[in-house]
């Protein structure tokens, strides 16, 4: 085994790092035992400022972020996640491909609906049962390791570059560019959910077909899930993302633009 390979394979032996951002003291031990009971390497925290702290000593791959903490709440930190954070004083863009799962108390459609719309890729109510967290946990992590898959393998499966209307999908990279060249951030809900686009073009969708595809397991298909994710992939592809994706009303979606995978 080479030094390259020896290194990737050490890297797949670690655990996943998962950061819980819970004020309730309670909460947090309950979250924090039963994710380590999985296998999982877990820091729990109380507020916004410790939770920047532990992300400027060491990044995480997982956050769990609960809604309703005093100061500045689960959601304005999903939204400054997604935008970028600060690190070492630094701006780090890298913090908004963070897989976010939002937990509250509050699980009203509404409140999943704006979760969803400030980027976080599943929102769980509470109360909610040990093996449903676990599920949603390994749901989400999921969509995160298909791009350490090797390259050998990925090419194996399907080809590793998707070109669409002027813009790339690298696959592997799980990394999307824009007509002039620039990587445009998109969450692991909004990547899968372009996927499903591109591996079915100018073919129409069911919303109920689109949760399946994307792995989008975020209630049922009559609420607002895929809609909103819909609307927050084509507020990233820009001011020809309604002709790219259609709505076809009281059947779905339709991506129109015609794919070359390379």
């Amino acid at each position: 085994m080479n030094q390259q390979a020896s290194h990737d394979a050490d890297l797949q032996d670690l655990p996943t790092r998962i950061l819980v951002v819970e004020d309730d003291a309670g909460m947090r031990t309950l979250l924090s035992r039963t994710l380590q009971a999985d296998g999982y390497r877990i820091r729990a925290v109380p507020d916004a400022r410790s939770m920047w702290d532990a992300l400027d000593t060491e990044t995480a791959d997982l956050i769990i972020l609960d809604v309703m903490m005093p100061g500045m709440n689960g959601l304005d930190l999903c939204r400054s996640l997604r935008q970028g954070g600060i690190k070492g004083g630094v701006e780090d863009v890298s913090f908004s491909n963070i897989p976010i799962i939002m937990v509250s108390a509050r699980g009203e459609e509404l409140d999943r609906v704006l979760g969803l719309e400030l980027g976080a890729d599943d929102y769980v109510a509470k109360p909610f049962g040990q093996k449903e967290l676990l599920a949603r946990v390994r749901a989400v992590l999921r969509r995160g390791q298909n791009s350490t898959v090797p390259a050998a393998a990925a090419g194996r499966q399907r080809r590793e570059v998707i070109n669409f209307a002027g813009w790339s999908l690298d696959l592997r990279r799980r990394e999307l560019y824009d007509p002039t060249g620039a990587v445009v951030e998109i969450s692991g809900a909004e990547h899968d959910l372009l996927v499903s686009f591109l591996d079915n073009p100018q073919r129409v969708i069911g919303r109920d077909r689109l949760l399946e595809l994307s792995r989008t397991r975020l209630g049922d298909v009559s609420d607002r899930s895929i809609d909103v994710l819909v609307s927050r992939l084509r507020r990233k592809l820009g001011t020809e993302a309604d002709s790219l994706i259609r709505t076809v009303r009281g059947q779905g979606y339709i991506f129109t633009s015609p794919v070359e995978r390379v």
